[in-house]
């Protein structure tokens, strides 16, 4: 494969919507209430943040790799793997793997840093806050992805909706809004959402090498029901952007949005096999896009016509 596919697939870049659609909400959160917009700082932005979350992927897998939850899943029937494979496959040298990896944080604190000379120090705060995330979600000493706690659904919901959002409005403005808060929950919702559903894929083997996600400690019915919770939240969040004015009214057509994936929902049992859940996870993932494409369009028609 070129260069180009092999990196596409290594940092699985298909995903990387779910990281700037809330740049784009948080920029114009700041055109919409601000009247303030800067296209070079929003692109610069937008690579940052880009990069951050390709690293996020890497660094991910290769601690994954590392800690041993790619090999169980690879070795454990019916466990469907969400990682690139790439080192549990032997596609790439884990020396390869960890420089590229390394490429891409550098590329995101270049953007930081130059953000933070336009816009102020806060800017590094809201970067290294998502890079540290990022890291220590599966990486010693702290691993809080590994600990069932709910520590790492916190971690997805600030990683990829309250940070971006409010960072993003932060370099256009230089302001600090809350606003920016309320608007991050429903995209950062839907986000922990995807991360929480992709656990049921590989959940056994996550056991097997000691990842207790939410999933191993509960069980299937507990992780479940509150899978189905987090998305009632994720929908609930934006009646209220709406009931505040924050979002404006004709933002409520991302309801329809709940529709496909509520629809999966009613098709599961108290358990399912592995494969049963790959229909919940393609529907989260969608839900996450589609819901944030409805949302940066009413922000816009509402930018253009106030």
């Amino acid at each position: 494969m070129n260069k180009w596919t092999l990196f596409r697939k290594a940092s699985r870049f298909q995903v990387i919507p779910v990281m700037l659609i809330p740049v784009f909400l948080g920029a114009l959160g700041a055109y919409v209430w601000k009247g303030e917009f800067h296209p070079v700082l929003f692109t610069i932005t937008l690579i940052g943040a880009g990069a951050a979350h390709l690293f996020s992927n890497m660094i991910n897998d290769l601690w994954d790799y590392r800690n041993g939850t790619d090999t169980a899943a690879k070795n454990t029937p019916e466990a469907i793997s969400t990682n690139s494979g790439f080192l549990a496959g032997g596609i790439m040298s884990e020396q390869a793997f960890a420089r590229l990896t390394w490429s891409l944080l550098g590329l995101g604190v270049l953007c930081g840093v130059v953000l933070s000379l336009y816009s102020g120090w806060p800017v590094l705060v809201f970067g290294a806050l998502g890079g540290l995330i990022a890291y220590f979600y599966v990486a010693p000493p702290i691993k809080f992805g590994y600990r069932g706690k709910g520590f790492s659904e916190l971690a997805i919901l600030l990683s990829f909706g309250v940070l971006p959002i409010m960072g993003s409005y932060y370099v256009q403005t230089g302001d600090l809004s809350w606003r920016s808060v309320l608007l991050s929950l429903p995209i950062g919702l839907l986000t922990t959402l995807v991360l929480f559903n992709h656990h049921f894929l590989h959940w056994q083997a996550d056991k097997e090498a000691g990842k207790n996600t939410l999933v191993v400690v509960w069980g299937e019915k507990r992780a479940l029901s509150f899978s189905k919770t987090l998305l009632i939240l994720a929908y609930a969040s934006l009646l209220l952007c709406v009931g505040m004015g924050i979002l404006p009214v004709y933002a409520l057509a991302a309801l329809l949005t709940a529709i496909p994936i509520y629809r999966v929902y009613g098709r599961l049992q108290e358990h399912n096999a592995p494969a049963a859940y790959l229909p919940l996870m393609g529907a989260s993932v969608k839900a996450s896009i589609r819901c944030g494409f409805v949302m940066i369009v009413a922000l816009l028609i509402q930018g253009i016509l106030q």
